[in-house]
């Protein structure tokens, strides 16, 4: 069955979504856990309080749970998924579903050592016209999301984003001081390549990510005015500059 969306914007849609999830099983987008284990076990614990965001039906929270990480909380805002998955894994105690907005987490404050997410930023932002900037209304939805998801973050806890985005245009997002974590990047896949984001809470952004973010809000900046002259002030100064 072919699971291709129309149009890219509905990516963002439940319905889609949950209707997809009624007929299929599992889909791995990004690779499977197996491509990037080699770097997520050196940021993320065996004894981690892991969050997993729009878990969706990848196979990637049970290959986790299977490798030794067995504290797993894992959200989506299908409610069709979190059925689904709930019911598939049933046998692995330590691991939750929830049917959850990722702008808005009912977790407590500094609730989860580890907040992961695998591509999907990717989904929410597919439909955008560009790479350069996105929508005020996806600008929108990915501020909330971050800042959920440093709030759930235990100090010095880690966040971390797998994506196919690089660093010119991902850091754009993740490198503000507001969300109070620093940032290093690295990336895995032959062929096409994906990068791993890790935000580390309670540290400062190095000099570069923080000259990236003043940059970004100097071009923010809403330009003064330029002052337009009427055609007769042009001519009268055009008159007095001439030297007779």
């Amino acid at each position: 069955m072919d699971y291709m969306p129309d149009d890219n914007s509905r990516y963002k849609d439940v319905d889609y979504w949950d209707d997809r999830y009624k007929t299929e099983q599992c889909y791995d987008w990004l690779g499977s856990f197996s491509k990037f284990h080699h770097l997520l076990e050196q940021h993320v614990r065996k004894t981690d309080s892991i969050l997993v965001l729009g878990c969706g039906n990848s196979s990637m929270s049970a290959d986790m749970y299977s490798a030794g990480y067995h504290s797993i909380t894992n959200i989506d805002y299908s409610a069709v998924c979190i059925g689904a998955m709930s019911a598939r894994h049933s046998d692995c105690p330590g691991m939750s579903w929830h049917q959850m907005d990722v702008r808005e987490l009912s977790f407590s404050d500094a609730s989860f050592d580890v907040v992961l997410e695998k591509a999907t930023l990717d989904a929410i932002m597919v439909g955008e016209k560009s790479p350069w900037g996105v929508s005020p209304e996806t600008a929108c939805f990915i501020h909330k999301a971050l800042t959920e998801i440093s709030r759930c973050l235990k100090p010095g806890g880690r966040f971390v984003s797998i994506t196919f985005a690089d660093p010119f245009f991902r850091k754009r997002l993740y490198a503000k001081t507001q969300y109070n974590w620093s940032i290093r990047q690295f990336s895995y896949g032959e062929g096409l390549e994906y990068f791993v984001y890790v935000m580390t809470k309670g540290e400062e952004l190095s000099p570069g990510d923080a000259a990236l973010e003043k940059k970004l809000l100097e071009d923010a900046k809403p330009q003064p005015p330029v002052a337009c002259s009427t055609q007769s002030e042009d001519e009268e100064d055009f008159i007095s500059n001439i030297d007779l």
